[in-house]
């Protein structure tokens, strides 16, 4: 433990550099372009729907934690600052400069922990961890992972759901990642294939078991891996929803309007199952205590 004298020595040695709107403003100058461009490039797809919820809850946890963080305060070391940034600050330039998102959101991520680790030192942090590490499914995963990690998503989806679609009488046929429906072909996408809303039900999930829940760690692993087959039977019947629309109405009926709103019902649905299966859980857990 660290006495109040002594923290308070630390404060008044502190590096004063880090502190008020400069530091703030100077932040505010590197994320608000970035920002801009998560909104252009990743938060306009499917795929990253999820990033303006997690940023806006993610700065509302962390102001929600403020008075723990001051409470535990003791300026971090000035030399590991400085390193966060060496390594930070050039990933960021990097990332903005040939248009790799994931390391330009990598670096700003990078630059507002080591400001935050100026103020506030590794311990507050360490103590209040959740909110930072929620606000890191902010970082898009690189094309080249999601392309490796969808790819036998892709097959397996393609395949369950022409196999459930045949069972039932659909003359629906597979070709690798194609499906071949009457005189349509259905391509799964890697937004069919899971992994986007394996993503999305991850970062909520925990959001609300850090919420409503104040779960141990163990638990709230439990309940994500609970999460990825929830998400990919979502997409499952997602997919064979689609295959059937094409089916009985055509593909403009398919691809219009109603393919969007498909989406969004079945991740709907999938993020009330996971809440049902927390709810589901904890009755029983509460059950054996009783009964023990």
């Amino acid at each position: 433990m660290v006495s109040a004298s002594a923290a308070e020595a630390r404060q008044a040695s502190g590096p004063k550099i880090w502190g008020g709107w400069p530091t703030a403003l100077a932040f505010a100058v590197l994320a608000i372009p970035t920002i801009i461009s998560l909104g252009d490039q990743v938060w306009s797809r499917e795929s990253g729907a999820h990033g303006p919820i997690v940023l806006l809850t993610g700065g509302w946890l962390i102001w929600r934690k403020l008075p723990d963080l001051r409470r535990a305060a003791v300026p971090g070391q000035s030399w590991l600052t400085v390193a966060m940034l060496c390594v930070a600050l050039p990933l960021y330039v990097f990332g903005r400069a040939y248009d790799f998102i994931s390391l330009e959101v990598a670096g700003l991520y990078g630059v507002g922990a080591a400001i935050l680790h100026a103020h506030f030192g590794l311990r507050a942090l360490f103590m209040n961890w959740f909110p930072f590490l929620y606000l890191a499914f902010v970082i898009p995963p690189p094309e080249w992972l999601i392309d490796r990690l969808t790819a036998p998503l892709k097959l397996f989806v393609s395949y369950v759901t022409t196999a459930g679609l045949q069972a039932v009488g659909v003359p629906v046929f597979r070709e690798g990642v194609t499906l071949m429906v009457a005189q349509y072909q259905l391509l799964v996408e890697d937004a069919c294939s899971g992994m986007n809303s394996i993503t999305g039900l991850v970062a909520i999930s925990l959001f609300y078991i850090y919420l409503l829940r104040n779960a141990s760690w163990r638990y709230s692993l439990f309940l994500v891996c609970l999460v990825i087959p929830i998400a990919i039977i979502a997409n499952i019947i997602r997919v064979a929803t689609l295959v059937l629309l094409t089916y009985f109405f055509g593909d403009a009926v398919a691809q219009g309007f109603l393919h969007m709103a498909a989406g969004l019902l079945l991740f709907t649905s999938a993020l009330l199952l996971v809440f049902l299966v927390d709810h589901l859980i904890s009755y029983v857990l509460g059950r054996r205590e009783k009964t023990a």
